[in-house]
């Protein structure tokens, strides 16, 4: 079976506190436990404030990213275009970035970003696999910042549902 060559976006899965089973899509004020992707590797990974990354490729790697605190914008290049994700803390979602796709990441905000990254490794890292890629032309910072900007004005006015223990 071949590798896909497409990112994919899934809902994270949680395990219910009460009932010990799987969930889709996670329900926050009720949630006690996640359920991550399976992995050989799991990484934090720290987006500061302010940060416009290059972009990056990995050639034997899927990335499986979950924002767990803050927002971010994931950038991806398919098919000769750029692809912005927005991705918070409130939405957690699962993206899989298969080998091959070359990403970055865009936080115009003031606060970082952490997410988790739960790698497959397909081969050994390639010596290039974390050196950055000339753009092909620049990101559109417009689209970034409105998708920063609509995640930043949901966290006014949607609070999130909070549980008293």
């Amino acid at each position: 079976m071949g590798l896909v060559n497409q990112i994919e976006i899934r809902p994270l899965c949680c395990i219910h506190p009460a009932e010990g089973i799987d969930i889709c899509p996670v329900d926050l004020a009720s949630t006690k436990e996640f359920r991550l992707p399976s992995s050989h590797e799991t990484n934090l990974v720290y987006i500061a404030p302010n940060t416009v990354e290059d972009l990056f490729v990995h050639r034997f790697q899927t990335d499986q990213l979950v924002v767990i605190k803050g927002q971010v914008v994931l950038v991806v290049l398919q098919n000769g275009r750029y692809q912005y994700l927005l991705l918070t803390d409130r939405d957690p979602r699962v993206v899989r970035i298969p080998p091959g796709i070359p990403h970055g990441s865009i936080n115009l905000t003031a606060a970082p970003c952490i997410a988790i990254n739960s790698v497959l490794r397909h081969g050994p890292a390639h010596p290039r696999d974390y050196r950055p890629l000339k753009q092909p032309f620049p990101y559109n910072l417009e689209i970034a910042e409105a998708l920063l900007d609509a995640a930043a004005k949901s966290y006014r006015d949607v609070p999130l549902k909070t549980s008293v223990a």
